[in-house]
């Protein structure tokens, strides 16, 4: 679920912080740029891990901004396919059903991950999974296992917002940069309350 991956980046440490030493402002504004961030096709960096090398710091011309180039390693969110992890309903659509965890939003179950029988019901807004022992629901916020079977990555490069024919005003309609893809057809997955009865 977690990895760590190696990075080499140009960090800027401004005049505000020279008052702090050296690996502690470097350190500062690496966690500043990459905490909570997705990097395409590495994952969500969760933050930095070490600091590897670090070189001197050169003053930029007419800014008093520190230039360091420095290699470190970050931990990042970036599950396998076929690793089962947990989470929590956030809302079910006829599409399939939307998981989060403590720290990231976007894990996406398709209705054709969901096992045989699931049905969605536009009454209640949530998934029903037909079984021999009567009906059981996908409540929101009821905690899920999923097996990982994907992910998918979008260009967050910014576009000009399009006008919808007969709208005033454009509408900009972002699609998350990283989505982990899962499927809860096999048994042990699904609501957990389901397998401690």
């Amino acid at each position: 679920m977690f990895i760590l991956t190696k990075i080499a980046d140009l960090v800027q440490i401004t005049p505000q912080d020279f008052h702090k030493k050296s690996m502690q402002a470097i350190e500062d504004n690496i966690n500043a740029k990459y905490a909570n961030k997705v990097i395409q096709k590495i994952g969500l960096c969760i933050s930095l891990y070490d600091l590897l090398w670090a070189s001197e710091g050169f003053i930029g011309h007419g800014t008093g901004t520190a230039n360091v180039n420095a290699e470190f390693r970050l931990v990042v969110f970036r599950p396998f396919k076929g690793e089962v992890i947990m989470g929590r309903i956030s809302r079910c659509s006829p599409e399939g059903i939307h998981v989060r965890t403590d720290f990231f939003d976007n894990i996406f179950v398709e209705a054709e991950e969901l096992p045989d029988g699931c049905q969605y019901d536009h009454n209640e807004q949530l998934w029903v999974w037909e079984s021999e022992g009567g009906s059981l629901y996908w409540d929101i916020h009821e905690t899920v296992r999923l097996s990982v079977v994907g992910e998918e990555w979008n260009d967050q490069t910014p576009t000009k917002p399009s006008i919808a024919p007969g709208e005033d005003t454009p509408q900009e309609t972002r699609l998350p940069p990283y989505v982990v893809k899962g499927s809860m057809k096999a048994q042990g997955l699904g609501c957990t309350l389901w397998w401690e009865l």
